[in-house]
């Protein structure tokens, strides 16, 4: 996945590769980063691109699909079906963290440290409690 709903494996992150990408690949609809309709990379070029066994990437879309989030189709690929309910805490928590990549990415792009986005975002929520 390339742009907004790029998917990245955290070495440091205790839980399995194809717990990572599925957490990603939820945040990244619940954001709408992916909207309904959206194709999913091939699980072939997925486990490439992340350096991953295809079965790994395989499980990661079976609990998308299990979950009523994707549709996989032999021959026609993976697409988003459907956002997650809103209340769901978990899906709250996937869309923040992914807000949150996204955010770190670009400040990172215009040349910010992590630090200073941090600091950026410290700033504002001190400049939204006193308003």
């Amino acid at each position: 996945m390339n742009g907004p709903a790029r998917i990245v494996l955290d070495d440091n992150d205790p839980a399995p590769a194809y717990e990572q990408i599925h957490r990603q690949i939820v945040g990244h609809i619940a954001s709408g980063a992916l909207p309904v309709g959206s194709r999913l990379p091939p699980l072939r070029q997925l486990a490439g691109d992340l350096r991953i066994a295809v079965n790994t990437a395989a499980r990661a879309y079976q609990m998308l699909d299990e979950s009523g989030l994707t549709q996989s189709r032999r021959g026609g690929g993976t697409r988003v079906a459907a956002r997650p309910a809103a209340d769901d805490p978990t899906v709250a928590r996937a869309a923040l963290d992914d807000l949150a990549e996204r955010y770190l990415r670009d400040a990172q792009h215009l040349g910010n440290s992590p630090q200073q986005a941090v600091e950026a975002v410290v700033d504002r929520v001190r400049h939204h409690s006193k308003g």
